[in-house]
Parts: C-alpha cells; sequence; structure tokens
C-alpha cells in the first residue's frame, strides 16, 4: 500500500506527512521514508510515525502452481479463471496475479492485494527475471543460443531484450529448453521461439524474480508465502525506494 494512503487512514493529514517526512520523521524499517508514494506493508516493515508505530494493513501474498486451461482473470464469463481455484473465504475484489500467463501456460503465478507490488515487479526498470521450462516442435542450435543473446527482434520489428537460451535436449521433431527473459512483451516467449522458426507446445514458468515455483505444489494448488519468500518480497520492496 502507498505509504500516503495508509498514514491518512490513520487521520493523518496531507500536510503532516509532508512535514514528517522532510523532517524525517517518517521511518521504514529505521530507514527515513523517501517518498509518501513509496510502497510499504506493515506486515512485513516497521512503519514509525513520529515515534509511533503504525500497525496497518498486512497483505496476503500466494504462490499458485497455474494448470492449462485457467485463465488470470479475476472473472470470466466462459472460461474458469485463477479464482476460481481458491476457496471463497481468500477470494477478493483486492486479489489479483502478478502478471499474465496465458491459457495453456502453466507454473508459477503470485497472487497479491498490494497493487503497487505487482506494478513495480511488471515494470521494465527492475528487470525482474522470468524462467520457463518450454518444448518446442524442432531443433534448436547454438545459434539459437546466440540468437537469443543478442535480443529476438520480431517480424513487425519489435527487439527483445537478450534473453538467456539453455538447451536441455533436442531432436529434429521436438526440443526441451530453459529461457530467462526479464521482460513481458505480449505472448513474448511463443513469438521469439517462432522468430526462429520453430513453434511452443509447452510452457511452464518455474521462476519468477527471487520466487520458484514449489515442486510439492500440484497444479491447480496454491499456499502461502512462506517466511523466505515474504523476506524476498521485503529486500525488494527496499531496493525498490533506493531507486
Amino acid at each position: 500500500m502507498r505509504l500516503d494512503r495508509l498514514l491518512a487512514q490513520e487521520k493523518v493529514s496531507r500536510k503532516a506527512m509532508k512535514q514528517a517526512l522532510l523532517k524525517k520523521e517518517i521511518l521504514v524499517d529505521n530507514c527515513p521514508a523517501r517518498s509518501l508514494a513509496q510502497n510499504v506493508d506493515t506486515g512485513l516493515q516497521k512503519l514509525v510515525f513520529q515515534g509511533r508505530q503504525i500497525q496497518g494493513y498486512e497483505h496476503n501474498y500466494l504462490m499458485l502452481h497455474k494448470p492449462g486451461g485457467v485463465v488470470t482473470a479475476s472473472q470470466d464469463k466462459d472460461l474458469p479463471t485463477v479464482m476460481d481455484l481458491l476457496p471463497l473465504d481468500i477470494q477478493s475484489d483486492q486479489l489479483y496475479a502478478v502478471g499474465r500467463l496465458d491459457r495453456d501456460t502453466t507454473g508459477l503465478l503470485l497472487l497479491t492485494d498490494n497493487g503497487p507490488l505487482g506494478f513495480q515487479l511488471l515494470h521494465p526498470q527492475y528487470h525482474v527475471d522470468k524462467s520457463y521450462q518450454v518444448v518446442v516442435n524442432g531443433l534448436l542450435t547454438p545459434d539459437h543460443i546466440r540468437l537469443f543473446k543478442e535480443g529476438i527482434v520480431f517480424l513487425d520489428g519489435t527487439t527483445c531484450k537478450p534473453a538467456q537460451l539453455e538447451i536441455l535436449d533436442t531432436s529434429p521433431t521436438e526440443s526441451h529448453a530453459s529461457i530467462t527473459i526479464s521482460e513481458g512483451k505480449f505472448h513474448q516467449v511463443k513469438k521469439m521461439f517462432l522468430s526462429v522458426g520453430v513453434k511452443v507446445t509447452a510452457l511452464k514458468r518455474v521462476h519468477f524474480g527471487p520466487w520458484s515455483l514449489d515442486d510439492n505444489l500440484k497444479e491447480g494448488d496454491y499456499r502461502p508465502l512462506n517466511s523466505q519468500e515474504l523476506a524476498n518480497i521485503r529486500e525488494f520492496l527496499r531496493k525498490v525506494v533506493k531507486k
């Protein structure tokens, strides 16, 4: 939640916020707040306003193993959504998925009601890496590794940032690989492979920044983030403040 919104809920006036910010009387984890617009979570961070600790609102963070056939949306009139996989007592208008996975793509999906966090994780300036396991319908060669490293160019001229391609096994009819990208263009991974002459037949996200898909989490299942994964969020919030 934005710092100013949180303080407003505590009945702090805008004028008082600005004065306290200038005087370094707003502390986040014992460090002076940089901006009233910065993202804070009192469930993960200690927030002090003029010597008084603010309890505020604790956000929810979930990891979901998205199955195929489910759309990344809050609601859809025709298709099941990732929200439909959650119990009714967890579903909320404020809860949403951080980034989208195509209907047929499986794997790691983070869900949260911390809106600013999702925006920051997806913003190009923060370069959050995303890794996928991929199956394609043709041969992959060292030349493909080079092309991905240089930056794939789509037919319409769109240039992708350099990506890391690792070939796990390959044959003329089917190849398995992993790919890591730092951006999120529409259908990007599928278009990148089409640009080098092969089609993606299966795609699974296994990493999103420092978060990795839990091997024990079955498709369609979810769980709250554990202490280390929450620490990763706290560290991300700290780094964002410094930018």
